[in-house]
């Protein structure tokens, strides 16, 4: 093995290895198989008779340790250690209801014959970068292998279902006169059976399929790999030269219409009908021609396929229960699963990922029936990094869902469902999770007090902003890194002009020279602060009402007047200095008791509060979660609108991550700019959806009919997450039971009774 990948298997064979990942094809409608079924075809029909390849599926068992420990959350010694142990039981809970216990990899191992090393690796390399071409076209994520990464994969591979670490340095070798072998080999081999072996303190039995159905399935594979064992599939192919190929079978028709004449010579010398002859030779002849035609005239080739599987286990009971499983498994597709007696050794080297093939049992298949073997089947989305958050059970496998949206090219996010269907619960259980695996900060943009008891139960801040409250947000309130630019004024007086915009512009908005003197006007009563920024100076919103008064123009006093009742009339709760400590790392502004006219202009200020915080945050490079409940309201409003799809196209690069829960996607499709927050959001959480909106969103994200129905007439708790390029139908049924699910949830019911 070569540190680069390359490993000279024999003395003229250099092979190198390609990691694959999966991708949706059970779950697709049929055009989208059949487009994939046609893609992989093409993929095959690139490897020429000069390059072996083999295609290996490795399911192996992770202990329950390793997986507990990738989803564990850290204690941190405060006072929400309980609520921290309770969400890890509840993981590993979820996590026992699916088999991540199995760690699934699927590789792609291709060599050619060469003279030496020197020779094999530009042209390895050639063919490396046109495979990984076309997995992309595939739509598939793959990546090459390096020495180190095919060693370890051996390593485990020769160590089933005893996972132990492997140490190795290339440094190694020299001085210590060992192989690279040296490094992988298991503690014992053991090959006296004849149809079975021991490898270390494990049982194995390696199987060849042999392949009697006239047709095959595209499950058959795919069942293979779901059994819930540690397993090794493994396919040898090998493209036969297509001029050789015709010509054999050129030459096999030749063979039967000679026996078909001997045959008819022979009826006729008996006396009887010479059309009868044996069915073997008219089926035969009929097949041949069938192939024959298929090599030459569609976009056929001829393969040589070895299929084996290898079954691993701790005594002989279990063994020959698996061994039995995947027996059923060939049975139910008319194909027999056939234990290589005698050859234990040689079948279970020739699964190794090293492209080598030492069974000469070979089935000669054209390249749609070796595309049968469809090498995908279902995604899955498991991360275990420190900020992974937990988002229900995979419908299709039954696999815990742990995604990180930092890891996303665009963390933006949305909740979309109906009444009823889970949305709020869903945000909650995600700020809980922020909140325990995370130190980011979160607000939430709360316009029907929903969230008021789990931010006091994460010992958070609850704003509430109402006519009769005390606690006062000042939309005058400058953070001097609010923008990029040098002069954060420039972006503030966009805010304050869209303000003054919802509450004097008409059905045309402000005209150009109302613009002007809210402009002038802005620059004037912020320069005291900027040139001593302390909090007592920091004007409100009747220093700028008074310098309005102040200026000439007629058009200055109609905004002043416009602007009064928000000043010194009835509506005046954003004329105050701020006074709430929205520097707490839980904060939740609670304008539900905002009337109609204060409830645009509330959020339009939360906005302007958040994006302050953001700011600040930035500097100590922290991330901020914002979540707006009833998004659709934020959207009825241009101002609002486009302040919003303003935060979804800049929050990325100033380290926040915004989160949009609404039920009504027409709103946020009504105009081609608010269109722009659906292209921005790579994370959208779809629970059930209102038909009129299904349709929407089919078009929009493009979900094909079988995706849909995992949104139409769904459950609680039941949809499709769209993770980047990745959709997955989605289970999550969070324990009644616990101390959170009390504080989260929305029904009046439970809340009641818990009361």
């Amino acid at each position: 093995m070569y540190p680069d990948g390359v490993c000279r298997v024999t003395e003229s064979f250099y092979t190198k290895t390609v990691q694959f990942q999966d991708i949706n094809y059970q779950l697709n409608q049929n055009e989208d198989k059949t487009a994939i079924f046609d893609g992989w075809c093409d993929f095959l029909n690139y490897f020429d008779s000069s390059i072996r390849f083999q295609l290996s599926f490795v399911n192996t068992s992770a202990t329950r340790d390793t997986y507990a420990e990738r989803i564990a959350i850290p204690l941190q010694g405060d006072r929400f250690d309980k609520l921290r142990s309770e969400y890890t039981d509840m993981l590993q809970a979820q996590l026992a209801k699916g088999n991540n216990g199995l760690i699934k990899t699927k590789y792609l191992t291709f060599g050619i014959e060469a003279d030496n090393f020197k020779a094999a690796k530009p042209r390895l390399e050639r063919i490396e970068t046109d495979i990984l071409n076309n997995f992309k076209k595939l739509g598939v994520s793959a990546e090459s292998m390096n020495g180190m990464d095919r060693l370890k994969l051996m390593h485990d591979m020769l160590r089933m279902d005893e996972p132990q670490p492997f140490r190795f340095s290339w440094d190694w070798l020299a001085p210590s006169g060992l192989t690279v072998k040296d490094f992988i080999a298991p503690s014992s081999f053991e090959f006296k059976a004849g149809n079975c072996f021991g490898v270390g303190s494990k049982l194995g039995c390696v199987s060849f399929l042999q392949i009697l159905a006239p047709e095959l399935n595209d499950r058959m594979l795919a069942d293979f790999l779901d059994m819930e064992s540690s397993l090794i599939v493994s396919m040898h192919i090998q493209s036969v030269d297509q001029v050789k190929a015709i010509k054999t079978i050129k030459r096999k028709i030749t063979d039967l219409d000679r026996m078909k004449m001997d045959e008819q010579k022979k009826a006729v010398r008996a006396g009887y009908d010479m059309d009868i002859i044996p069915s073997d030779l008219a089926t035969f002849g009929t097949e041949a021609k069938k192939l024959l035609q298929e090599l030459q005239s569609r976009n056929e080739r001829m393969f040589l396929l070895t299929f084996l599987v290898v079954n691993v286990a701790d005594n002989k009971q279990r063994l020959n229960n698996n061994v039995f499983q995947a027996s059923s498994i060939a049975q139910k597709y008319n194909c027999q699963l056939t234990k290589l007696d005698f050859q234990q050794e040689e079948g279970f080297m020739s699964t190794l990922p090293l492209g080598y093939n030492q069974i000469e049992i070979r089935r000669g298949l054209t390249t749609s029936s070796v595309a049968i073997f469809v090498p995908f089947t279902t995604q899955e989305l498991f991360q275990d990094g420190k900020e992974a958050l937990y988002c229900g059970l995979n419908a299709l496998s039954n696999n815990l869902i742990m995604v990180d949206r930092k890891l996303l090219k665009n963390p933006n996010g949305l909740i979309l469902g109906t009444p009823g269907s889970g949305k709020s619960f869903s945000a909650k259980r995600e700020i809980a999770n922020v909140f325990l695996v995370t130190t980011d900060d979160i607000i939430i943009c709360d316009p029907e007090a929903e969230y008021g008891p789990l931010v006091e139960h994460l010992n958070g801040q609850v704003i509430k902003i109402s006519p009769t409250s005390s606690d006062y947000l000042n939309p005058m309130d400058l953070n001097l890194n609010y923008s990029d630019d040098e002069n954060p004024l420039s972006l503030k007086s966009d805010f304050i002009l869209s303000l003054c915009e919802l509450i004097v512009g008409g059905k045309d908005g402000l005209q150009p020279v109302e613009k002007t003197i809210i402009d002038r006007c802005v620059r004037s009563v912020y320069r005291e602060y900027l040139n001593d920024p302390v909090p007592e100076k920091m004007p409100i919103l009747e220093d700028l009402y008074n310098e309005l008064r102040k200026q000439d123009e007629k058009e200055a006093q109609y905004i002043a007047t416009a602007l009064e009742i928000y000043v010194t009339g009835s509506l005046n709760v954003f004329n105050h200095r701020s006074n709430v400590n929205i520097q707490n790392r839980v904060v939740s502004f609670d304008i539900k008791e905002l009337g109609k006219q204060l409830k645009k202009i509330g959020m339009l200020v939360v906005q302007d509060a958040v994006w302050n915080r953001v700011t600040v945050n930035r500097e100590q490079r922290k991330s901020t979660r914002y979540y707006i409940d009833e998004m659709h309201l934020l959207l009825k409003e241009e101002q609002t609108a486009a302040y919003t799809v303003e935060i979804w196209k800049r929050f990325r690069k100033w380290g926040g991550i915004p989160t949009g829960i609404t039920q009504n996607v027409k709103d946020l499709l009504s105009s081609r700019e608010v269109e722009n927050i659906f292209e921005n959001s790579d994370y959208v959480y779809m629970l059930n959806q209102a038909s009129g909106d299904r349709q929407i969103l089919a078009r929009q994200l493009n979900i094909s009919p079988h995706q849909l129905s995992y949104v139409t007439q769904s459950g609680e708790g039941e949809g499709l997450l769209f993770y980047g390029s990745v959709i997955l139908p989605f289970v999550d049924r969070f324990p009644k039971d616990m101390e959170l699910y009390k504080v989260i949830t929305t029904k009046l019911s439970e809340q009641t009774a818990e009361n």
